[in-house]
């Protein structure tokens, strides 16, 4: 069956690369790269360009080892945060659907992140989270790793969600690192407190009992390695210094984030 996503997403790039000398313009609407099925677009990299992380990763911990003892720790210790403001975040820090992911760094960069808004920024998250999210694709189907909860016959901070065995690595923390490294980029300023939040955007998966500690620490690796290579891409890098613009602009404008980030703040500041 033929890949249509692969063919479109090459068209798109091929278009943009032969503009190169008048200046790359990424797109900003998502019905530009828009990915096959609602909610979802397209990334920068087409498949075979994607890290296979198959190569990279180390084996997931196995029962009776080291690391699997401090996986269990962490899962035991983090179920004390049920009901807490801790584990509502790691409820909302579930939600990649758009807009509302655009709240995970909303505080931490303290300006509204919106199509609307930061249309560049904000076609640059989605980008990143598809290619982030396609990386993992492969470890997944590979390792076929239970989650936490279901191993425990438990449930996680988002119990209308469906799981299967594809714990190893963590999207969501590959995601979040992904997105956390590029915005500490493009604001540098703000680098500290971008990377936490990214990190602990990870930790939320340990916390919703959806992901093994060790889950998380490769899904970084994941998430790095996606930026590494999407610094090749001329698409990606143009549509990086056009959300830099947009930020450096909301910052003179004194726009701030609308979201409640003192209750974020707090939150965070539960620690396990």
């Amino acid at each position: 069956m033929p890949n249509y996503a692969f063919s479109i997403q090459s068209a798109l790039l091929a278009t943009l690369i032969v503009a190169g000398c008048a200046g790359v313009q990424p797109p900003t609407s998502p019905d530009a790269v828009y990915g096959g099925r609602p909610g979802y677009v397209l990334g920068y990299l087409p498949v075979d360009e994607l890290p296979d992380m198959r190569t990279v990763l180390p084996l997931p911990p196995q029962p009776g080892s080291a690391a699997f003892a401090a996986d269990e720790e962490a899962y035991a210790a983090t179920r004390k945060l049920r009901g807490t403001p801790r584990w509502e975040l790691a409820a909302r820090d579930a939600d990649l659907t758009f807009p509302n992911a655009t709240r995970v760094f909303s505080c931490v960069l303290d300006i509204p992140i919106s199509e609307q808004a930061t249309p560049h920024l904000n076609i640059l998250l989605r980008r990143i989270r598809s290619d982030a999210s396609r990386v993992n694709d492969l470890p997944k189907a590979l390792y076929k790793r239970q989650r936490p909860y279901l191993a425990h016959g438990d449930t996680s901070c988002t119990p209308d969600e469906k799981h299967k065995n594809d714990s190893y690595p963590s999207g969501h923390t590959s995601i979040g690192w992904a997105w956390a490294l590029v915005l500490a980029e493009l604001a540098p300023e703000r680098a500290g407190a971008i990377l936490d939040r990214g990190y602990r955007f990870g930790e939320s998966r340990v916390i919703c009992g959806v992901h093994w500690k060790s889950d998380t620490d490769a899904g970084r690796l994941v998430g790095a390695s996606t930026v590494s290579r999407l610094h090749a891409d001329p698409v990606f890098v143009a549509q990086m210094k056009m959300a830099r613009k947009e930020i450096e602009a909301a910052r003179l404008a004194g726009s701030r984030s609308p979201l409640d980030c003192k209750a974020e703040a707090d939150a965070l500041a539960t620690r396990w």
